[in-house]
C-alpha cells in the first residue's frame, strides 16, 4: 500500500528550475519542498556579495514562482534560529520526526556536494531518491561513452556531435553553411564608434532589497560592490534580458566576441551564463531562439553559430571533463605553478591598465567576459606561474555565473593549462601585443606594449617569453607552440638576456608585494 506521507522534495540553490527531474511527478497537494539559505554554500569561499545576492534573491523568488503552482516551501532563511546552516543537515533535520515517506533531489552540480549527499543518503531514517539533472543535452555517462578510447578530448569533435542530436543549425544532417565553426570570422576589435547595447537592468523589489541588506550585515567583509544592484532574478526578467540580447546585441556578437574596450563591460556579450546556470533560463530553449533569429534573417551565421557553441559545445564540455576527471582534477598543477595569486587580484591596484580594467569590473559587477577572464587576468597568472587552485578559488568567488563544475575546467584547463593538455591543445599564454591588438587598453597604460624590455615595458612581454622557456621541455614538441622557440633561437643573446632579466626584476616586484 503506498505511503500516505508526504515526500520531502529537496531544491537546491541552483536548481531554479520549475521542470527540475526532482519536481517530476510532484503532487502539489500533497508533497513539500525545501529550499535552504545556508551558511555552508555561502562560505566555502568567499564569494562576490553581489554573486550572493543574485542567488539568495531568485531563491525566494522562484519560491514565490511554486507557491504561485500550488506547492507547500519550506523555505528556511538564513537568519532561521533553527537553521543548521547546511543543505545535509537541513534535510536531517525535516525528516527527523518521520513526517515524511522518502526525499528526492535532483544530483548536485559539484562534486563536494555530491559526496555530502552520497553519505546523507545512509544516515537519514528514509528513503534519498537522487535523480538526474535533465537540464544538460549531454548525460555524464553520455560522456563517458564518447570520451571513452579517444586519445584527445576535444570539444570541437563533442560539439558536432550535440548539433547533430539537437538539430541545431542543422539542414538535412548537415551544418548550415557547410563547415561546423566560423570563430575564425569572430576575432575583430571593437572600437568606440560602435553603438553598444548594454543588457537590460531590473530594478531590486522588496524581496530583493531584503537580501541586499542581510548580505550588506552577514558578508560585510566579502569582496566586491553590492549595489547597484541590476540583475534579474526572476524567470520573467531573465527572459526578457535573452530577448534583449537576441534582438539588439546578438547581430554583432560574433563578430567582436574577442574585443575589449575601456569602459565598455558588455560589448555585445549575452550575460545570460549566470541566468542559465542557476536555472532562470532553458539553455535549449535560448539556442532555438538564436537558431530562429538566423533562419529569419535577423543575425548572421557566425553570430548565431559562435553563441550555440558557447552553450551546447562549451558549457556541456566542460561539464563531461569536470564529472569525467574529479576528483583528482582539481588538484592538477602540470606546470608546477606556485606563486600567490597577486593582492591586485582583489584590489585592482596594479598599473597595468588590461588587469585594472578587467579586475574594476569584476569587483563591481562580478561580471567579466570571457576573454578579459582568459587573455588578461587568466593569461597573466599563467605567465606569472600563480598557483591554478589559488586562482580557480578566485574566479569560483567573483563571477555570478561560477559554479564549479563550468568554472574549474574552464580555469585548470582552458587558461592555466594544469591538466597537462587534456582540455586544450596548448596553453593560453600571449604577450602585450594580443591585448593591444584587441582592445584599447595599452593606449592608457603605464607601461609601453611597443618596448619588449626594461621597466617601463608591458610586463606581458617579457612574462611571455619567461614562460615559454621555463616550459621549453613540455612544449618544444607541441606542434601549435613549437615555432616560438625556433623565433627565440634566432634572437641575439643580448635580445634573450634582456626579456628574461626584465621578466625576473618584475616577478621579484610581484614576490614582494611592490605596486606593480
Amino acid at each position: 500500500m503506498p505511503s500516505m506521507l508526504p515526500r520531502l522534495i529537496l531544491i537546491l540553490g541552483d536548481q531554479l528550475t520549475p521542470d527540475i527531474s526532482a519536481l517530476k511527478g510532484a503532487d502539489p497537494e500533497r508533497d513539500h519542498v525545501l529550499m535552504a539559505e545556508v551558511q555552508d554554500e555561502a562560505t566555502y569561499v568567499r564569494h562576490h556579495k553581489k554573486k550572493l545576492a543574485f542567488v539568495l534573491s531568485a531563491m525566494r523568488h522562484f519560491a514565490g514562482e511554486l507557491r504561485a503552482l500550488g506547492f507547500k516551501v519550506l523555505y528556511v532563511p538564513l537568519t532561521d534560529d533553527h537553521n543548521t546552516q547546511s543543505l545535509p543537515g537541513e534535510v536531517r533535520r525535516h525528516t527527523a520526526a518521520g513526517h515524511y515517506s522518502d526525499v528526492v533531489m535532483t544530483e548536485a552540480g559539484e562534486w563536494r556536494l555530491r559526496q555530502a549527499f552520497s553519505k546523507l543518503a545512509t544516515d537519514i531514517p528514509v528513503p534519498l531518491e537522487i535523480r538526474p539533472d535533465t537540464r544538460f543535452l549531454c548525460s555524464e555517462e553520455e560522456f563517458k561513452d564518447w570520451a571513452e578510447g579517444r586519445k584527445s578530448l576535444r570539444m570541437e569533435y563533442f560539439y558536432r556531435e550535440m548539433r547533430r542530436k539537437t538539430g541545431l543549425l542543422m539542414d538535412d544532417g548537415q551544418p548550415i553553411g557547410g563547415q561546423w565553426n566560423f570563430d575564425s570570422e569572430n576575432r575583430k576589435p571593437a572600437k568606440n564608434d560602435l553603438f553598444l547595447p548594454s543588457p537590460p537592468s531590473h530594478t531590486p523589489d522588496q524581496i530583493t532589497e531584503d537580501v541586499i541588506s542581510l548580505v550588506a550585515e552577514t558578508f560585510a567583509d566579502y569582496p566586491g560592490q553590492l549595489t547597484p544592484f541590476w540583475f534579474a532574478v526572476t524567470r520573467a526578467q531573465a527572459e526578457k534580458a535573452a530577448d534583449y540580447f537576441i534582438t539588439h546585441a546578438l547581430a554583432d556578437f560574433g563578430a567582436y566576441q574577442d574585443a575589449m574596450l575601456s569602459g565598455h563591460r558588455f560589448l555585445y556579450h549575452s550575460v545570460l551564463s549566470h541566468y542559465i546556470n542557476i536555472g532562470l533560463l532553458d539553455p535549449l530553449s535560448v539556442c532555438w531562439q538564436v537558431d530562429r533569429a538566423y533562419r529569419e534573417g535577423r543575425v548572421p551565421l557566425n553570430s548565431a553559430e559562435g553563441f550555440i557553441r558557447q552553450i551546447i559545445g562549451w558549457r556541456e564540455y566542460v561539464r563531461g571533463i569536470y564529472f569525467l576527471k574529479m576528483p583528482d582534477y582539481a588538484s592538477s598543477n602540470y606546470l608546477e605553478a606556485a606563486r600567490a595569486l597577486p593582492d591586485f587580484y582583489w584590489s585592482a591596484d596594479t598599473d597595468m591598465h588590461c588587469v585594472r580594467a578587467a579586475v574594476t569590473q569584476t569587483m563591481e559587477g562580478a561580471y567579466a567576459h570571457h576573454i578579459q577572464r582568459l587573455m588578461v587576468t587568466g593569461n597573466f597568472a599563467l605567465i606569472a606561474g600563480v598557483d591554478p587552485g589559488e586562482l580557480h578559488e578566485w574566479y569560483l568567488a567573483v563571477y555570478a555565473d561560477a559554479y564549479e563544475w563550468v568554472e574549474m575546467p574552464n580555469t585548470i584547463g582552458m587558461s592555466q593549462f594544469a591538466d597537462g593538455g587534456l582540455l586544450g591543445s596548448k596553453p593560453y599564454a600571449a604577450s602585450g601585443n594580443y591585448i593591444n591588438k584587441m582592445s584599447d587598453y595599452c593606449k592608457s597604460c603605464r607601461y609601453s606594449v611597443s618596448a619588449k624590455t626594461g621597466d617601463d615595458s608591458c610586463p606581458f612581454n617579457s612574462l611571455y617569453w619567461d614562460f615559454m622557456i621555463r616550459h621549453r621541455s613540455r612544449f618544444a614538441k607541441n606542434p601549435r607552440v613549437s615555432r616560438v622557440y625556433t623565433t627565440w633561437d634566432r634572437m641575439k643573446e643580448d635580445t634573450r638576456n634582456a626579456y628574461t632579466s626584465t621578466a625576473r626584476a618584475f616577478l621579484a616586484r610581484l614576490d614582494a608585494g611592490k605596486r606593480l
